[in-house]
């Protein structure tokens, strides 16, 4: 009986203890309110279990490892400074004057100078060319083509690479250009492509000559590091410097109609122009946070040819992460929605977003914006899914439309502000994405382009069933409380 007190007067204290050192931690470091207290509360709720889940999950905000990717950034950036002057890419940009847009919309010069703080290495440039392609229907055989045209390099980025036919038609086609002499680098998350990992699907193609392939990681225990909540989700491919695709498609046989299933419907894009020099440069930060390798390599000219102006729409890459930019994205959304004047249409899989976001949007809508807020139907997370719906009440009464879309499950994100601005890209409007996921999206101002993604997100909106506030409001009561319950994880998500 002694023994057993014993054991139990110290699993107290050692309780007492973990939940003191999360405390302290959570007051240091200024975490969100919300996110603070729920913290304590699953520390104090979970004896050692709950700290456990603190230092994997709830260490994940500005962290050294956060601190790292932002030196090497730096790192690369002095690099390219102090290198020849015709490989480097952003003195050249911004020097060239028929590259600077000439945009008469007030708004829209507001938001970029306020980007060009953020983001200051990825300048609003004119003279690119953006094409929607939608669904791995029409953006894989346009991937594939590239590759198999490429005549100098291929560099390919993904969050999620299954071990599937599509991912082996793919890395098939990668290997094959690389036998041939391309220099081919592939990162890919190594949380995301799991699945890839555990069935050795890269293994087969690791001696390929010329052929790299990295996984991005943020947990390393012979250095200490357990950040296992930090996620590279940035998809991306570029082939000699001159095309660029990027968009929400991962390497997924998903996204391709099965025999018993539709294919998820999702928003990709191809890049011609300045701006695809942007996609290569933020490739080329996070080849080198991850591999070290030497930034006369990875600088060299022949990644950065010389500019062809290929249209006219002005655009920018916006990156965000933990690190020097890592609210950039967010701050995006919260400008453009806060400008909107006619009309706002956001289509997200995700929709958790931070309370100064809700009421961006609920703002929005009071003052007479049209705003079309379009959901999945079926989450392909139930905890999300369900989260979302705990902020319908509020948006509804303010004056936002809900629609949620029928099956298959749309995993687009896309926002058209009034007639031209548009951003595309990776970030979802959760949590994760705005404070912890490393993402790229894109920012442009185009008429043609803005009415080309506002006909599929309007055709997605066709397929959808509507919310209205009096039929919300008439849900069970377990809807309301399954909600709530999975809105109170939010900071976590």
């Amino acid at each position: 009986m002694t023994f057993s007190l014993q054991w139990i007067a110290t699993g107290s204290l050692l309780h007492i203890f973990c939940f003191i050192l999360v405390c302290l931690y959570c007051l240091r470091h200024r975490k969100h309110p919300s996110s603070t207290i729920l913290w304590m509360f699953i520390t104090w709720s979970f004896p050692i279990l709950g700290a456990i889940l603190f230092v994997v999950f709830g260490v994940d905000r500005v962290t050294p490892r956060g601190k790292h990717k932002r030196q090497h950034n730096e790192s690369l950036l002095y690099a390219r400074n102090n290198t020849a002057a015709d490989v480097l890419p952003l003195a050249y940009w911004r020097a060239s004057k028929e590259l600077q847009p000439d945009v008469q919309k007030q708004d829209v010069n507001v938001i970029n100078r306020s980007m060009d703080t953020l983001v200051s290495d990825f300048p609003f440039l004119s003279g690119n060319h953006i094409t929607p392609l939608i669904g791995g229907n029409e953006a894989f055989p346009a991937m594939l083509q590239a590759i198999r045209e490429a005549e100098h390099h291929i560099h390919f980025q993904c969050f999620i690479i299954r071990n599937d036919q599509i991912a082996r038609t793919f890395f098939d086609a990668l290997a094959e250009r690389a036998r041939q002499g391309i220099s081919v680098r592939v990162l890919f998350d190594r949380f995301g492509s799991t699945h890839a990992i555990l069935s050795c699907f890269f293994n087969r193609y690791r001696n390929t000559p010329n052929f790299e392939i990295q996984g991005w990681t943020q947990v390393n225990l012979l250095k200490r590091r357990l950040q296992i909540n930090l996620r590279n989700h940035r998809k991306l491919l570029v082939v000699d410097g001159k095309i660029g695709f990027f968009g929400g498609i991962n390497l997924d046989q998903i996204n391709l109609p099965g025999k018993a299933r539709e294919a998820h419907r999702d928003y990709h894009f191809c890049a011609t122009g300045p701006v695809v020099q942007q996609l290569q440069y933020a490739f080329l930060q996070d080849w080198y946070f991850m591999t070290n390798e030497s930034p006369e390599k990875l600088l060299q000219d022949q990644f950065f040819p010389e500019y062809e102006r290929t249209g006219d729409t002005p655009a920018r890459l916006i990156l965000s992460g933990p690190a020097a930019d890592e609210h950039a994205i967010e701050d995006l959304f919260f400008m453009l929605t806060s400008m909107a004047k006619e009309q706002l249409l956001l289509v997200t899989p995700y929709f958790v977003p931070s309370p100064a976001l809700i009421a961006a949007l609920r703002a929005a809508a009071l003052r007479g914006v049209d705003v079309h807020l379009i959901l999945p139907e079926k989450n392909n997370h139930f905890y999300a899914g369900w989260a979302a719906k705990a902020f319908f009440t509020e948006l509804l009464q303010s004056g936002v439309r809900i629609f949620l879309r029928h099956p298959p499950f749309i995993h687009a994100k896309a926002m058209i502000v009034d007639a031209a601005t548009v951003t595309v890209g990776t970030a979802n409007w959760d949590l994760r994405s705005l404070r912890l996921n490393y993402e790229t999206n894109l920012l442009a101002y185009d008429e043609s382009l803005s009415d080309q993604l506002k006909q599929h997100i309007l055709e997605d909106e066709s397929h959808s069933n509507e919310i209205h506030l009096a039929g919300w409001e008439a849900r069970p009561q377990w809807h309301r409380l399954l909600e709530n319950a999975c809105a109170l994880l939010s900071p976590i998500l």
